[in-house]
């Protein structure tokens, strides 16, 4: 049986109630799901009125899989998908009412062990949304320089001690799995470091995989095109759920001249969504407008 077939993707979509509201959702719409995920965001769109249309995209097969599943009874007719790098995607001549993208990592991405993602499991270092591509965490780690390491880390993964981490894993290398890379980072920091509130290998794990899968690079080219993807008023809404997407969301909105932003300050989950997922408390959800060109 197939990782496609066996693995239940379910995911804990965030910000919905606010995500719905500031999308406007008309009948017979038709609306870009960027990050289907779990396909939560995109039920919410094609519920939300009649005749709405999604076409969602996902880099993760398993993603595309498994919403197919869950939103059976509007697929196909209002519901299409395309797998890929959301920064690659062609609409054509298709113009949306709205555009939506969750950024980063699937709850069932976290869970499974196979991919890699997180360092509370013995797995592979994968780190891939998109399986078919070439690039892993295990070759980063296992053979980038050390100064190339530290640059990730502290660029990527806004680590301070970057350069000691780096320098163990370069000493200790290969490495095998996750745990070994995670109990590698933890025995290069001081103890006062290791011990604190957050486990010292979570920003060398976002860094690596931010770079496998050029998160950032291809967050900033699609917020640099899907503007033109969008009616004029149509919205386009982006969830962050760290600084560095954080900051180019809120610089690109604001720089496109194609743009009318909407949240002046991100829109952040109720306290009572953080204690029910307590992954969606760093998430951040800004709003922007397509303008009605003036000429």
């Amino acid at each position: 049986m197939s990782q496609v077939e066996n693995i239940s993707f379910i995911h804990i979509s965030v910000l919905s109630r606010e995500l719905i509201a500031g999308l406007n959702i008309i009948p017979e719409g038709h609306y870009l799901d960027a990050t289907v995920g779990g396909g939560g965001h995109s039920e919410l769109i094609l519920s939300a009125a009649e005749n709405v249309k999604v076409t969602a995209i996902d880099r993760d097969q398993n993603a595309i899989a498994a919403t197919q599943v869950r939103l059976s009874q509007y697929y196909p007719q209002q519901l299409q998908f395309w797998q890929g790098n959301f920064a690659h995607y062609q609409p054509k001549k298709i113009l949306f009412d709205g555009i939506v993208a969750d950024l980063g990592v699937s709850s069932p991405q976290l869970d499974v062990a196979e991919r890699g993602f997180s360092f509370r499991q013995t797995a592979p270092l994968d780190m891939r949304m998109d399986q078919n591509q070439a690039l892993t965490a295990a070759e980063i780690i296992n053979h980038w320089d050390e100064v190339k390491l530290a640059n990730i880390f502290y660029q990527y993964g806004e680590e301070r001690l970057s350069r000691r981490i780096a320098k163990r894993i370069v000493q200790q290398r290969p490495f095998n799995n996750t745990i070994e890379l995670a109990n590698a980072i933890a025995s290069s920091v001081p103890p006062k470091y290791r011990y604190g509130r957050i486990n010292p290998a979570t920003r060398v794990f976002q860094a690596l995989r931010i770079v496998v899968n050029q998160e950032l690079q291809s967050l900033e080219t699609f917020l640099s095109i899907a503007p033109h993807w969008l009616k004029p008023t149509g919205i386009i809404a982006i969830i962050t759920f760290h600084s560095l997407e954080d900051r180019i969301v809120k610089h690109q909105f604001r720089n496109n001249e194609l743009l009318e932003v909407i949240t002046k300050k991100p829109i952040i989950p109720q306290s009572n969504e953080q204690q029910q997922n307590p992954r969606s408390r760093s998430a951040k959800l800004r709003l922007a407008r397509r303008i009605i060109s003036s000429s």
